[in-house]
């Protein structure tokens, strides 16, 4: 290998462009960054979600949650209840007068049974929503189901 043969490594000869070293060079004068603005300036830094001055996304979406309207709220009772108010009142018949009645449920509440605890009672359950497990034991003890 002889002087004339040295090459520099591959990549190791790159520089950027000289910027701000007057007219001559081609990259003088605004040294690329343009006329006026922000992004002229020296010091300057885009902040974290700046979207040129529009409103950003952050404050314009709403903070606190979502208001579902078509949400139903089901007032839950197990049939554990449903038997114990069977036992105490007498009642094959169960029905959401009945559960407003016994103080459990307001007057325009919805009511879901849930499936907690066992049923002997043969119970006709009248009731907006019914978990399967609920619908299944009450049919089990030989009773009806069914939906307002």
């Amino acid at each position: 290998m002889e002087l004339n043969q040295l090459k520099p490594a591959t990549g190791s000869n790159h520089h950027d462009k000289r910027i701000g070293r007057g007219t001559g060079s081609g990259h003088g004068g605004t040294s690329t960054r343009g006329h006026k603005g922000a992004k002229s300036r020296s010091g300057y830094s885009k902040k974290i979600g700046f979207e040129g001055g529009q409103m950003p996304l952050q404050r314009r979406v709403p903070k606190f949650g979502f208001k579902n309207i078509n949400r139903k709220e089901y007032k839950s009772i197990n049939i554990e209840v449903l038997q114990g108010l069977a036992e105490k009142n007498g009642w094959t018949v169960i029905t959401p007068d009945n559960l407003n009645e016994a103080g459990l449920i307001s007057k325009n509440d919805q009511v879901k049974i849930l499936g907690k605890g066992a049923i002997s009672a043969k119970l006709e359950v009248k009731a907006h929503a019914f978990s399967k497990s609920a619908e299944a034991a009450i049919e089990a003890a030989q009773g009806t189901v069914v939906k307002l």
